[in-house]
């Protein structure tokens, strides 16, 4: 049983499966390692931007919003990092400007419409807005 992978043939695995054993690595995860690594690179300049662009406190209250609402905190860590990048911030980012920066997000998010719910009722011919609604003038 310790050498399960001689015992199933090629064409019997399925699609996205190897039979590399656990001590060989396969010519195909080669290239999927290093897109992983270069993706932990980027993630780890894109954190060491940001320590430097941002205040321990700052940097910490993001974090604590990363843990509830993670598609907000990645958007302020771009707006965050970009502005660092090119050189738009005067200084490191306090704990104040990120709430200004997160506030800034919701109102830029609520001011595109989304979530809300419009509704448009059909007028009708014969739908009046006149206060005589006697239909007298129909005889």
């Amino acid at each position: 049983m310790d050498n399960l992978s001689a015992d199933i043939k090629p064409d019997e695995i399925p699609e996205g499966f190897t039979a590399a054993g656990a001590g060989s690595s396969p010519a195909g995860a080669a290239a999927g390692g290093d897109k992983q690594t270069e993706a932990q690179q980027r993630e780890a300049q894109r954190q060491a931007v940001l320590e430097q662009a941002m205040t321990p406190d700052a940097l910490a209250r993001l974090r604590r919003i990363k843990l509830v609402k993670a598609d907000k905190a990645s958007k302020v860590e771009a707006m965050i990092a970009s502005m660092a990048v090119q050189g738009r911030l005067p200084g490191q980012v306090n704990e104040g400007k990120l709430i200004e920066m997160l506030e800034g997000l919701d109102a830029k998010h609520k001011s595109a419409g989304s979530g809300k719910i419009n509704i448009q009722r059909k007028r009708y011919a014969f739908d009046s807005d006149d206060d005589d609604d006697d239909d007298d003038d129909l005889l």
